[in-house]
């Protein structure tokens, strides 16, 4: 069990959570069994047992009887055991799948105990069943032997478990204790006892990752002192005076506020800007760092791709050049004298933003004194990358993580709960919505027209397709075929295509993209490497192949690419008939809802919480019985709990507050926030 489980002590073993259950509250008699190949529980003698030989062995067959009528017990195996153990005429309780043949009913393998044994034992009603592996059950480690010693370690522990939550809390929310929630979480006598023990300790883990994640914010807030940034000087105001190409929306107003606070206080700013594709984060972004720079401080924008890190200098360099801030760019492909200028520009100041990728992170690269960094597309970075960053000064610089991708906000309280949240939850005025629709592959004639209506307009498209080369396995359409059915469909020299893919050499996917910038071609095929990071105002269709081949977040992002402009943009999804429920949801969705945040909610309930946010963030998602989805609303409640007890009592201290601190304490010495519980 130590490997398979996990379980090392008895604690670990009062944590294995049953994850389902079957309920014994009901005894039947033979004569109203049915052949639904259901489980059922008998009470009856065995009358007589036999011995049937097979063509492979032989079956040992017993005849059990109650007063209405008789069952066949059948066991393929084990016929000494069971034969020197079961007793004729002697009463015992039977449970198990019933099967009807030949007009007999009959039991394989079933579970068998004394009446007398049953009686006394604690689960009598809802029988628990227990995470199990197939190497623990062919060595007998069966569901009914976990249950026998969960049994016999409750009966010693007669029922002496610590109090973990405040007895606020506890009468405040109606929770039951945890003896009583651990005892019935086991070995529940009904539905209802079960229900109440199943939220009581839902609600205590959920509680005690967020008072993890809140207490880290403000161990963070109180012990991290970051650069006060008292003053919004020359370079922000003839910015937002005189040159700000569009008039701010109240969402980031509201957020570029919540940032000044931040960073004007005494504590390092840590936070988390979410905002959907187009929503303004980079001139966010941008404004934070003019802030840095009024103050004599640098900044850095690190960007996960160098497709992205272009994208970011392209478009903040025009901005840059207006108020005399100099910029450079610093990715991989960088040639080395540029490198070195860069290197020099940075240590003595003279540089005051740079953008970047990981080539960032590169012990050569030293600030004079870096006062912002900005992190794009975070979840692609590791913890240690990031650290890297921090570390090039001698005080920690300021922190503002941006995602395009909508987390919802149960992932974001679970994730990011150390991080301060701000969101822009508004698109600029003038935007069109994008239009989305659903097409199959028998209208693909209707689509290619409609591509050529939109040339004819003076507009481009984007093609994106979800493989490079042709599955075996999967009947998809791969991006060779594609393009060559698409230049096949628009001959040169009327129309020029673009083809760009991720195993291409930087250079020519670099020649590729910026032919389509610069509106040179009218179709761009592509695979996902156009996910983030081209921004082509004249680009206003989106057809993508196979789309359900993408998950929901990802044909977000790859719609946000058009509608960029001023004019109608849409975005055509392509799949084959044969769908499954998920995929159909996934295109509904697309279709109706242009909301990140919606399209995220939907996507959670799909994909569950560990894929969506990867591995990197997994875990805090592994939990042992509460599940962030399906009790999203005890989330809430936990974390309000955690928040308000912080906030009366930042350390814990007061007496009615000792078990939550003692617990937290216990918290702290392992690495899983079940191995405390008892």
């Amino acid at each position: 069990m130590r490997k398979e489980l996990g379980i090392n002590t008895y604690q670990d073993l009062i944590n294995l959570f049953p994850n389902r259950y079957i309920d014994r509250t009901r005894f039947y008699r033979t004569s109203e069994l049915q052949s639904s190949n259901s489980e059922v529980q008998l009470i009856g003698k065995i009358t007589s047992f036999k011995e049937i030989v097979q063509k492979r062995g032989k079956r040992l067959v017993a005849t059990f009887k109650d007063d209405t009528g008789f069952i066949e017990l059948v066991w393929f195996r084990g016929h000494n055991w069971i034969h020197e153990q079961l007793k004729t005429h002697t009463d015992y309780v039977v449970f198990g799948k019933v099967n009807l043949f030949n007009g007999v009913f009959s039991m394989p393998h079933p579970d068998i105990e004394l009446k007398s044994t049953f009686d006394k034992g604690l689960s009598k009603a809802i029988q628990p069943i227990y995470p199990s592996t197939e190497k623990l059950s062919n060595r007998g480690v069966s569901n009914r032997v976990i249950c026998k010693v969960m049994e016999q370690l409750f009966l010693q522990l007669n029922g002496r478990f610590e109090e973990s939550l405040s007895l606020e809390i506890l009468q405040h929310q109606k929770l039951i204790s945890k003896s009583e929630a651990l005892l019935n979480i086991h070995f529940p006598n009904n539905q209802k006892i079960l229900s109440l023990s199943q939220f009581r300790l839902k609600f205590e883990e959920l509680f005690y990752i967020q008072l993890q994640l809140i207490l880290k914010n403000i161990i963070h807030k109180s012990k991290i002192k970051g650069y006060r940034f008292e003053t919004v000087g020359d370079y922000f105001n003839t910015f937002y005076k005189n040159h700000l190409p569009f008039e701010l929306t109240n969402a980031q107003k509201r957020v570029l506020k919540e940032i000044r606070i931040d960073m004007g206080s005494n504590a390092q700013m840590n936070r988390l800007l979410q905002g959907d594709v187009g929503s303004g984060k980079t001139i966010v972004a941008l404004m934070s760092m003019f802030i840095a720079i009024d103050n004599n401080f640098q900044s850095t924008l690190m960007a996960p791709t160098e497709i992205l890190a272009f994208q970011h200098y392209n478009g903040l360099k025009p901005f840059c050049d207006l108020i005399g801030v100099k910029i450079s760019l610093l990715t991989g492909s960088s040639k080395i004298a540029d490198r070195r200028v860069i290197h020099e520009q940075l240590e003595s100041g003279e540089l005051q933003i740079i953008v970047g990728t990981h080539a960032l992170l590169e012990d050569k690269v030293k600030f004079k004194n870096l006062g912002l960094a900005i992190i794009d597309e975070q979840h692609r970075f590791g913890v240690a990358q990031r650290s890297k960053l921090w570390k090039k000064n001698n005080s920690p610089p300021h922190i503002l993580v941006m995602t395009a991708t909508p987390i919802p906000r149960t992932l974001a309280m679970s994730v990011y709960g150390d991080l301060d949240i701000s969101v822009i939850d508004e698109l600029p005025a003038g935007r069109k919505q994008i239009k989305t629709v659903h097409r199959y592959d028998t209208n693909r004639l209707k689509v290619i027209g409609f591509i050529r209506q939109e040339i004819a307009k003076g507009r481009q498209i984007y093609i994106v397709y979800p493989l490079i080369n042709e599955s075996e396995t999967l009947d998809f359409k791969d991006l060779m075929d594609g393009y060559e059915g698409i230049v096949r469909d628009f001959p040169m020299p009327n129309y020029q295509v673009s083809m760009v893919h991720g195993q291409m050499k930087p250079a020519d996917k670099e020649f590729e993209m910026q032919r389509f910038v610069k509106g040179e071609t009218h179709i761009m095929v592509a695979t996902t490497v156009i996910e983030v990071g081209v921004n082509v105002p004249n680009a206003s269709v989106m057809i993508i192949e196979s789309a359900e081949r993408f998950g929901l977040s990802q044909l977000h992002q790859l719609r946000g690419r058009v509608g960029r402009g001023s004019e109608q943009s849409y975005c055509i999804l392509m799949t084959s008939h044969k769908l499954g429920e998920n995929s159909k949801t996934r295109m509904e969705t697309m279709v109706h809802s242009s909301d990140g945040f919606e399209i995220a909610e939907v996507d959670l309930k799909l994909r569950g919480p560990g894929d969506m946010m990867g591995t990197q963030q997994s875990g805090v998602l592994e939990l042992k019985i509460a599940n962030i989805v399906k009790d999203k609303d005890i989330l809430s409640l936990a974390r309000h709990w955690a928040k308000k007890t912080l906030d009366v009592d930042p350390k814990l201290s007061d007496p009615k507050h000792r078990p939550i601190a003692q617990t937290y304490v216990k918290m702290g010495k392992y690495k899983n926030i079940w191995n405390y519980i008892s």
